[in-house]
């Protein structure tokens, strides 16, 4: 059986902390940000783990 190989579009998506539990980055910074507030937009630079739903879906597609 050959080696799986790891998706290259999550390896660039998501981190492995030290613990083994995955971190992302969040969704809606890009543009627009004028009409965000600035506390929204403080929490959304900030990084946050995967659910545990997500979690079992992606764990897949990360071999390793």
């Amino acid at each position: 059986m050959p080696k799986m190989k790891t998706h290259s579009g999550l390896k660039k998506r998501v981190k492995r902390t030290g613990s083994g539990k995955l971190k992302r980055g969040h969704a809606y910074t890009s543009h627009l940000s004028h009409n965000k507030s600035h506390k929204q937009k403080k929490h959304l630079a900030k990084a946050t783990l995967i659910s545990k739903s997500d979690y079992k879906r992606i764990k897949t597609r990360l071999p390793k």
